[in-house]
């Protein structure tokens, strides 16, 4: 990737989702993950949620992160249902608060939506290769996540 090319927020969100894998599918070899995400009016993204499903039709919120606060939630990532990744929230702190070294999707007006299904072991070499490539280029002083 060219150093001045910004990454793709969603290309990104999905190698953070498959660096975090283990903990969202808590072990199992299947599953789906969906992250969704909606804008501030200024166009920035506003929060994300990401859900869990093990069984079909059986979605957990697993994590969010909210640029904002209000009554019901605070600022920064929050893990719920038994949830738990550290490499998963220093990966969400990393994205939110640098979103304009990122290629943002386009604001339709709906929360966006992308589906992730279990990675395959290349999928999950290539998606720790991203999620270092991005903390090389933004996160100086911040440890890296593991690889799955």
């Amino acid at each position: 990737m060219n150093p001045d090319e910004n990454q793709n927020f969603e290309q990104i969100m999905e190698s953070a989702i498959v660096v975090a894998w283990p903990d969202l599918i808590h072990g199992s070899d299947d599953g789906v993950v969906h992250v969704e995400y909606g804008f501030a009016p200024d166009g920035m993204l506003d929060h994300l949620q990401i859900w869990s499903s093990i069984i079909r039709g059986v979605w957990h919120l697993s994590c969010e992160y909210w640029m904002s606060a209000s009554d019901l939630h605070g600022v920064g990532v929050r893990f719920l249902n038994a949830y738990r990744s550290e490499d998963l929230a220093r990966i969400l702190e990393l994205v939110m608060q640098h979103q304009d070294s990122f290629t943002l999707p386009v604001d339709l007006g709906r929360p966006g939506l992308i589906a992730i299904a279990a990675p395959t072991q290349t999928q999950s070499l290539e998606a720790a290769a991203t999620m270092a490539d991005a903390f090389n280029r933004l996160g100086a002083g911040m440890a890296q996540p593991v690889a799955a």
